[in-house]
């Protein structure tokens, strides 16, 4: 059955990757809209995280911003097979503005590693294959649950240079040694940890959630440059920006610094709201504080 699964995503990625980027994104934001009408778990996570975002926001606005949200969910998917599939030359040729890309220059030009904080927005894939044409790039994997589709992201996200790391102990070693040597990584800041110990409660669009630490360890470890960067789809491509992270994540106290992290992760979001991930869980909390918010009683 996974076998199935795997030749049948593989045929969409390579039929989405023989469209023009304009229908393939149209063909995605459709079956998303369609998804929406008939509702279901991402529908109902995507509400309820607005409805903790933006509890001042109309419930019409709310249901507006999650329909786009989740189109433009779809888009994501459906451009994927541009983004894993096209030769990097022609991928490049979508990058229609970048912005900041100087910060990661001028942090290399002085030997310090970099340290870029890449949340769910936008194109996250784009971004990671744009940094590591900016110098010599490390980033950790964790391969896909359908793990036929591993050696074909693989080779997507390593083929503008990128070296990828698995998420145990040696690759965060791996990581390590190439940020003492100057390189390098990005990291997904709003990605909840499994581990208890490897995150913290921090507020996030006003709301308690679990934070990963790793990114402000690695941080003040390395003395890094910190940097935070998303992709955000525009007609034709995409537009990259790259701004300085907020002093306060340079902080040696953990909770100043996660609200810091989470403070520039809101930045970038307010930029193109519609296109945050709000159907992954991220106002989970670790250990429980009070009532789960995904409760399904909870859901709206």
């Amino acid at each position: 059955m996974e076998a199935v699964k795997v030749a049948l995503v593989k045929a969409l990625l390579c039929f989405c990757a023989l469209l023009p980027l304009g229908l393939a994104r149209a063909l995605g934001r459709g079956a998303a809209r369609l998804y929406f009408l008939l509702g279901g778990r991402s529908r109902r996570v995507t509400l309820r995280n607005l409805e903790l975002a933006y509890p001042s926001m109309e419930a019409t606005q709310r249901r507006r911003l999650a329909r786009e949200s989740l189109a433009a969910t779809g888009a994501l998917i459906a451009e994927m097979g541009h983004v894993w599939l096209r030769p990097w030359r022609q991928l490049s040729s979508l990058l229609l503005q970048v912005d900041g890309a100087e910060l990661i220059d001028k942090a290399r030009a002085e030997g310090r590693a970099v340290v870029v904080l890449v949340p769910h927005l936008g194109n996250w894939e784009v971004l990671g294959l744009h940094l590591a044409t900016l110098g010599p790039t490390v980033s950790l994997y964790q391969p896909p649950k359908l793990a036929g589709l591993g050696p074909l992201i693989e080779r997507g996200r390593q083929r503008s240079g990128a070296q990828l790391v698995p998420t145990d102990r040696s690759g965060l070693l791996r990581l390590s040694r190439a940020l003492s040597a100057g390189d390098i990584t990005g990291l997904l800041p709003d990605q909840v940890p499994s581990s208890l110990g490897a995150g913290e409660n921090a507020a996030f669009m006003g709301v308690p959630c679990f934070t990963a630490t790793l990114a402000s360890k690695l941080i003040k470890r390395h003395h890094a440059v910190a940097v935070v960067a998303f992709a955000q789809r525009v007609r034709g491509g995409f537009h990259l920006h790259y701004r300085a992270a907020s002093p306060e994540i340079y902080d040696e106290d953990m909770a100043r610094s996660l609200a810091a992290l989470n403070a520039d992760v809101e930045e970038s979001v307010h930029c193109c709201p519609e296109q945050y991930q709000w159907e992954y869980k991220r106002f989970r909390v670790r250990p429980r504080l009070g009532p789960d918010v995904y409760d399904d009683e909870g859901m709206t």
